[in-house]
């Protein structure tokens, strides 16, 4: 029997008015999915795609789950990421005071993720 999520983890990505863009994000929840059988995965959308990262918390919180950790799918520290996503988290947090909500870096801050595109792009340049 499949024990039941403990833990919410949010992919948070940006968004975009053409739903195919947000694809590969589907697939990388898949997969974090598959790794990460204590937390149920969901993926959520500063603008322009829904759900939001607000409903995203609200439904994670509705299930039980008051363990979050929000990972950011951005590649930089844009505007984005100084400014709106403090706000946001802010004011989750005030609405859900009993909840922990943990941000991760920027996915693009990752040297690993770093070296893997780098590996890509020399690999793809040498075909």
């Amino acid at each position: 029997m499949k024990t039941p999520p403990t833990k919410g983890l949010i992919l948070f990505a940006h968004g975009a008015r053409d739903a195919q863009w947000a694809e590969p994000f589907r697939h990388i929840q898949q997969r974090v999915s598959a790794l990460c059988p204590e937390s149920r995965v969901e993926l959520a959308f500063l603008e322009l795609m829904t759900p939001s990262l607000a409903a995203c918390v609200e439904q994670l919180v509705a299930a039980g789950l008051l363990q979050i950790t929000l990972v950011p799918l951005f590649m930089a520290q844009g505007g984005h990421l100084k400014k709106d996503l403090p706000q946001l988290i802010e004011t989750i947090r005030n609405h859900h005071p009993h909840c922990s909500i943990r941000v991760t870096q920027a996915i693009g801050e990752s040297p690993e993720l770093l070296q893997a595109i780098a590996l890509w792009v020399a690999q793809s340049a040498m075909q």
